[in-house]
């Protein structure tokens, strides 16, 4: 299984066979995620299981006959992807994708003892950005984000809690509204831009 001991020699050679990670939910066709979430990862002698932070479980079952290919609970067949690189990996079936990146990003500050994610390069050699937040509704909040070249202006959406999330063509943002995190990612390669707290006390809200 080539492709799969890649992807996790990176995200999982020195953990635990299961690790905190987080989960975007793709329907099928899609390419914007219906759900980001806090999620678990665990592998056990090539056996997958995927719980998300509501409960919701994927076990995947690999094939004895080809690499990086699994049967999930229901019997439909489920492709490992490596278009994440070192971030995480994909599982792709017919009707939805998942893809799980090692770095939490969102989530994991809220949990008890939990280690914060390292800050993203990009954040680290340019500081913080400008950030503003405004509240339209109990479902809905809209981000304003500035710092060098880079402009974000948008609504997020509610995903589940106090999870918010919105994009752009070229961006997607994500502000966990319990810690102050906010995660600002590539839209289509996923790639970490910014990863910080947003404090209304600090930057100020619109």
């Amino acid at each position: 299984m080539t492709t799969l001991l890649t992807t996790l020699s990176v995200g999982l050679a020195a953990q635990a066979e299961t690790t905190k990670a987080r989960c975007d939910i793709y329907p099928q066709g899609e390419d914007r995620a219906s759900l980001v979430t806090p999620c678990t990862f665990s592998q056990r002698q090539g056996f997958v299981t995927i719980v998300l932070e509501d409960g919701t479980s994927y076990a995947l079952i690999p094939s004895p006959a080809e690499a990086a290919t699994y049967t999930d609970q229901a019997g439909r067949p489920v492709g490992r992807e490596d278009g994440l690189g070192d971030q995480g990996v994909i599982d792709r079936s017919a009707n939805r994708s998942i893809d799980v990146y090692w770095n939490p990003a969102i989530g994991s500050a809220s949990e008890p003892g939990a280690q914060e994610p390292a800050q993203a390069s990009v954040s680290a050699q340019n500081g913080t950005p400008v950030t503003y937040v405004t509240e339209v509704s109990d479902s809905r909040v809209v981000v304003q984000i500035t710092e060098g070249e880079f402009r974000f202006q948008g609504d997020l959406e509610r995903t589940s809690g106090n999870l918010f999330q919105g994009q752009d063509d070229q961006v997607r943002v994500m502000y966990d509204r319990d810690t102050g995190r906010i995660v600002v990612i590539n839209a289509v390669t996923g790639d970490e831009f910014y990863n910080y707290f947003y404090s209304e006390a600090d930057e100020g809200a619109l």
